[in-house]
């Protein structure tokens, strides 16, 4: 240990002696300068540092013991530039033997600090967001170690609790702005459809914590067991809710989240940060800011969303810790309820009455996160990544919140009120026309009969079947079981899982996908590098050849449960056939192998394959002698064709899927399909748009599956068109340079009347 280490007991000694300094009396200046030369001196440091952040993203030297004092409050940094402001930027502490020898040490010489070698640096953080940094340095090369990292990071969370207090720094510069009363527009992404107007609610699950240093560590450690342990019956009262259920995604994911709150490695480091001198409280809050701090930093959006059931669970935590209660438990709430937060976890949605609840509205979100997951279980409208939102709606003001659309309208006038509800009886009456619909064939004005199916990756998905009419799943994605579990699953809790989906399904026929992850759908259990380009990178099929076994067991398991029906299994992400004939290769194995040990197979093997690499179009005439079915993935086929990264919003809409090139594409897949008498499916994005399946049903192709709740209008629009009228005229149009097909196609569907 180097000789700056201070240990759990010299970490509780500072921290009271900061405790006592800030209790004192003097000015704010005069206290941060006090409390620089007591960090100083307890980690034998030659320079203290502490850096607050300023608006314009700018990072201001506050106070400092042993750099030159005429630099306080004139040095300043952007995040980003410095050490300084590279701690900042990535909200990570950076510990230094030799810090100006690093590509990033920025040089600012009215500080002085050129005579010094080592720095470790700190970010003060609360709440996820970096308030400044606390750094030391010394004239030699030290090393620095954990410890001491710990150590300055438990001092710099008790900073950042007295910089939101303004007891230290003074109150921030705030831009002066003019609120707005009048209405607002906002825009979002769509987590669950749905139409809802009521008054909007703060979900502020933050608990204000009183006091921070501990007196008795023995002391915090019980009060800690004891929380926890209430924490854990809530949380199994929830799950034994009656709504909620005995199965579906749904419920494993609130079961999954049972897991978190028992994790060893969470409770362990609060655990230690409560040794190092802090109130259970604090730990818990000290944990909380340092992992929300790191998975920012990850770009895969699974282990983003997995944030928000950590934050939910500290924030559970520490009211059980507290006492403190939910706006939920706060008191009456209207009978109209919109929620408005940041992020939320699944169990904090199942705290509010599910008979109030019209909506919800976050900043943050995406569709795979276990609270989007649950809301779609409970039928809640809800939108997503709304930018702001907690900053300009207030309490009690009506809002209006748009699902399909991804709209929130914040304080609506009486007219925009009106035409909302206008709207809700308008998507009533389509509901209710789409529902007249479910028990008639899908079949076109000139006879042209297409199957509809519906996508799912869920077991609630299943529930979609019957009240749309679908007459089965296109596409069932296998890999969301594996993602919200600490281990890949055995054979046999694969077969439980995938019996469960044909009983379900009952007669409708279900097509399997292998698994389906690598580029922004990891496995927490499997070890993969960061790819450059991860869309194009090892992931789907090339994961499961390169780890055999790992399909080897799912078809085993798919297999096994489907004894007595048939199964269709297909592969995603094949390149060339060479790939196919290996992963087809696998499932023979498999069904050899339950031959050889007398086991019931299914009553027929279908193996097909996914088509969204262009290069296998290339390879069709033998794909097509090979494969008992093909399924085009048209979201990523039409990424790679444009070479056009589809979640890219400066590239939205720069190239169209109806674009004479991409339907010649898909044109010529449907003939040499049909040529081959080969069942050819379509089950991406555009199957479920009324305009892109009429173009689909005008190319020849038969099966589409979508999102259940584009199942209607698709038929809809099927059962008013002349299919072949249709192909005449877009095949007439092949030839042509324009950009987009669409406007032209849309005319000429509006002037016969189909409905779009």
């Amino acid at each position: 240990m180097s000789q700056a280490s201070l240990g759990p007991g010299g970490a509780r000694r500072l921290l009271k002696r900061l405790r006592d300094l800030m209790a004192g009396g003097g000015t704010g200046q005069e206290r941060l300068n006090q409390t620089v030369r007591i960090i100083a001196a307890d980690m034998v440091a030659e320079v203290c540092s502490i850096y607050m952040m300023r608006p314009g993203e700018v990072l201001e030297l506050f106070a400092t013991q042993g750099l030159k004092q005429e630099a306080v409050h004139k040095t300043r940094l952007a995040v980003g530039e410095g050490l300084i402001g590279d701690i900042a930027a990535h909200a990570r502490p950076l510990a230094l033997a030799d810090a100006q020898s690093n590509p990033n040490f920025a040089y600012k010489p009215e500080t002085g600090e050129e005579i010094f070698h080592s720095l470790m640096g700190v970010p003060i953080l609360r709440g996820g967001r970096v308030l400044g940094v606390l750094a030391v340095q010394n004239r030699s090369f030290r090393e620095y170690d954990e410890e001491e990292i710990e150590a300055l990071q438990t001092i710099a969370m008790v900073l950042a609790e007295l910089a939101a207090s303004d007891s230290l720094f003074g109150p921030p510069e705030v831009a002066l702005e003019t609120v707005a009363l009048l209405p607002e527009r906002l825009e979002g992404l769509k987590l669950n459809e749905g139409l809802a107007m009521g008054r909007v609610v703060m979900h502020q699950p933050r608990v204000t914590i009183r006091q921070m240093v501990a007196e008795d560590p023995v002391r915090e450690r019980g009060r800690l067991e004891a929380a926890v342990e209430r924490m854990h019956s809530a949380i199994d009262a929830l799950l034994a809710r009656a709504d909620l259920g005995h199965a579906g995604e749904h419920r494993e994911i609130l079961e999954t989240y049972r897991m978190f709150a028992e994790d060893r490695g969470w409770l362990g480091r609060i655990g230690e940060a409560i040794n190092a001198g802090l109130t259970a409280e604090a730990a818990v809050q000290r944990v909380q800011d340092d992992t929300r701090a790191r998975m920012q930093q990850v770009s895969d959006p699974y282990l983003r969303e997995r944030l928000s059931d950590l934050e939910d669970l500290g924030n559970r935590l520490l009211r059980h810790l507290t006492g403190d209660r939910t706006a939920a438990q706060a008191g009456a709430l209207p009978d109209d309820v919109v929620l408005v937060a940041r992020s939320m976890g699944p169990a904090e949605l199942l705290d509010y009455d599910r008979r109030r609840l019209r909506a919800i509205v976050l900043e943050e979100g995406s569709p795979t996160a276990h609270v989007a997951i649950v809301a779609r279980a409970l039928g809640i409208p809800m939108v997503g990544r709304v930018k702001d939102i907690q900053a300009r709606a207030a309490p009690d003001e009506r809002i209006i919140v748009d699902g399909e659309n991804a709209i929130v309208v914040l304080r609506p006038s009486e007219e925009v009120r009106e035409a909302f509800q206008a709207a809700i009886r308008a998507r009533a009456a389509r509901q209710a026309k789409y529902v007249a619909l479910r028990d008639l064939p899908a079949v076109s004005r000139d006879g042209v009969q297409a199957e509809l199916m519906i996508n799912a990756g869920l077991l609630i998905d299943l529930d979609h079947l019957a009240p749309t009419g679908a007459v089965g799943i296109g596409l069932y994605r296998t890999e969301i079981p594996f993602m919200v579990r600490s281990a890949f699953p055995d054979v046999a809790s694969q077969v439980d899982f995938y019996r469960e989906i044909y009983t379900r399904a009952g007669d409708a026929p279900v097509v399997f996908r292998t698994l389906d992850v690598g580029g922004d759908k990891r496995l927490p259990y499997l070890e993969m590098a960061d790819d450059e380009n991860p869309a194009m990178g090892w992931r789907a099929i090339r994961i499961a050849l390169d780890r055999p076994m790992m399909l080897r067991q799912q078809v085993r398991a798919l297999l096994l449960a489907s004894a007595g029906r048939p199964l269709d299994v297909m592969f995603p992400m094949i390149a060339d056939v060479a790939e196919f004939a290996a992963a087809r290769a696998l499932v023979d194995r498999e069904l050899d192998r339950l031959a050889a040990r007398g086991l019931a197979r299914p009553a027929a093997v279908r193996v097909g394959t996914m088509l969204e690499v262009p290069s296998l179009v290339w390879q069709l005439p033998a794909l097509l002698e090979r494969a008992d079915f093909v399924s085009v993935g048209s979201n990523d086929l039409m990424q790679f064709l444009f070479a056009c990264d589809r979640g890219s919003t400066r590239l939205a809409g720069r190239y169209d899927v109806l674009s004479p090139a991409a339907l010649c594409f898909l044109a010529g897949i449907a003939d040499a399909a049909a040529a081959r008498g080969v069942p050819l499916t379509l089950c991406g994005e555009m199957a479920g748009r009324p305009l892109e399946a009429l173009a689909l049903l005008a190319l020849g192709f038969r099966r589409l599956s979508m999102a259940p709740n584009s199942v209607g209008p698709v038929k809809d629009m099927l059962r008013s068109a002349d299919i072949g009228a249709v192909a005449a005229y877009l095949r007439s149009l092949l030839h042509l340079p324009d950009r987009s097909l669409r406007g032209r196609l849309a005319a000429f569907a509006r002037d016969r009347s189909i409905a779009l």
